[in-house]
């Protein structure tokens, strides 16, 4: 059965719930060859399960939804590093997928929803975070479309707003290069972080016409900054 997703909260990791909707909790232990209250982080290990790889498999991916959601590639790593065989580590991660416990495209949605709100990152940094966790390149667009140009732009002004006081007194090029710092930090491209700076400055009356050279807009920001 699937299993529900949870939505980010504020200060919380994006995640979904291991309990299946309402009376299918069984079922999907069930389907997943679990035993039920033994598989709880803390919970004794069913006696001679390091011998059977596919009994040890399941104990390592549920403990560790159990603590956090994981894309399909982040377990199968954890699962190699415990040496469980290939076969039998792939056939639970196909169990686990199939119950819904692993659901790469909700994870991509969930971490983009809750790392773009909370944090602030740019479609980019955000991309490369869940190519980081092995969601496929499909997965990561789905989810990152999520943040258009505009709502990217609006968190890029939220991102300055709060700094801008900050650089208050200081050369109109300092403040510049600092705030274009804050948000190469989180992923923005140059020409959008030199925009959004520069209309932050001129609203509250700095003058800086003239100052200072816009930069390329296909430099990037690791590079450049």
């Amino acid at each position: 059965m699937p299993a529900r997703y949870q939505p980010a909260t504020p200060g919380r990791s994006p995640g979904y719930s291991l309990r299946a909707r309402p009376g299918g909790s069984a079922d999907a232990e069930t389907a997943l060859g679990l035993p039920g209250d033994t598989d709880a982080p803390g919970a004794p290990k069913e006696p001679g399960a390091p011998e059977d790889p596919e009994a040890a498999a399941r104990q390592i991916c549920l403990r560790l939804l159990t603590l956090a959601p994981r894309t399909r590639a982040q377990l199968a790593d954890a699962l190699q590093r415990r040496h469980i065989p290939g076969p039998a580590a792939e056939a639970v991660l196909d169990r686990f997928t199939e119950a819904g416990l692993i659901d790469d495209p909700a994870f991509a949605r969930a971490w983009v929803e809750s790392r773009h709100h909370g944090r602030g990152l740019s479609r980019r940094a955000l991309s490369t975070e869940l190519r980081r966790r092995g969601v496929a390149d499909e997965d990561v667009q789905e989810a990152v479309e999520q943040v258009g140009p505009d709502q990217e732009a609006a968190t890029a002004r939220q991102l300055v707003a709060g700094r801008l006081g900050a650089t208050r007194g200081q050369p109109p090029e300092a403040r510049v290069r600092k705030l274009m710092g804050v948000l190469a930090r989180k992923g923005y491209g140059a020409a959008l972080a030199y925009r959004v700076v520069r209309e932050a400055l001129e609203a509250e009356g700095a003058e800086i016409a003239g100052e200072l050279t816009e930069p390329d807009p296909d430099i990037s920001s690791e590079g450049e900054w």
